[in-house]
């Protein structure tokens, strides 16, 4: 079966291997019925790697929650994806980092536009806007694709700042004074394009998380709309309801 699997050399194997399990595992693959994952040895004999390369993919995923330890038993499927609470205001860096993984980004594109379309315009209700577009990752994966818009003020203030680790609500609240009151987020599903498979590393049509966000002041102002496109094997988004 190792014949079968190509590793790409600029990458850490582990992550590579990681990234296998998770997909693996979440479609039953690498698992029994319990639920209980192959063990180490297996999982370097399947995967023609040492033990110490899949031990380093294993234990982020436990970190994460989706694979849980149990003394004596072995390494069990906790969890069908990595989860994202809703309900909570919060950027990518804080998420992935909450997760346990390393958030990093590659800027696609970045400026002022006048032509970003008429809904964008109307939201931040700006005629020039300043976007940002960028790929996401965790532990050099690429699992997002977020394009934001900004007021021109906003933009022409970021522009200059590390737009790879930047916090940009911490920067919100800490340096520009922008104090974030709430967020309208809408969330959907539809399939990738060649583009987002290019981008996020897919092989083929794949089923995305698609999500769109206005970000507003404590006044009402608009500061962010963010568009973006999350892969559905890495992200699951759950919230919590009360009947009143």
């Amino acid at each position: 079966m190792t014949d079968q699997i190509r590793f790409e050399p600029d990458q850490p194997l582990h992550v590579q291997v990681r990234e296998m399990i998770r997909r693996q595992a979440l479609n039953g693959e690498l698992v029994d019925e319990s639920g209980r994952l192959m063990t180490e040895a297996q999982l370097g004999r399947h995967f023609g790697v040492s033990r110490i390369t899949i031990r380093s993919a294993i234990a982020p995923l436990v970190d994460s929650g989706l694979f849980e330890r149990t003394p004596g038993r072995g390494t069990f499927l906790r969890s069908n994806e990595s989860e994202r609470w809703m309900g909570r205001l919060l950027g990518f860096q804080e998420v992935i980092a909450e997760q346990g993984y390393h958030p990093g980004a590659e800027i696609l594109d970045k400026g002022m536009t006048n032509a970003a379309g008429e809904d964008i315009h109307a939201a931040l209700n700006e005629r020039a806007i300043w976007q940002l577009r960028r790929v996401r990752f965790a532990d050099q994966m690429p699992i997002a694709i977020e394009h934001a818009f900004y007021p021109p003020d906003i933009g022409l203030d970021l522009q200059d700042r590390d737009l790879i680790n930047i916090r940009m609500y911490q920067v919100f609240d800490d340096e520009l004074g922008l104090r974030i009151g709430t967020a309208r987020q809408s969330i959907s599903a539809r399939l990738s394009t060649g583009e987002e498979q290019r981008l996020l590393q897919l092989d083929g049509l794949t089923a995305l998380i698609e999500m769109q966000r206005l970000t507003l002041s404590t006044d009402g102002r608009p500061l962010e709309l963010l568009r973006a496109v999350y892969r559905s094997d890495y992200f699951r988004f759950a919230i919590d309801l009360t009947r009143a």
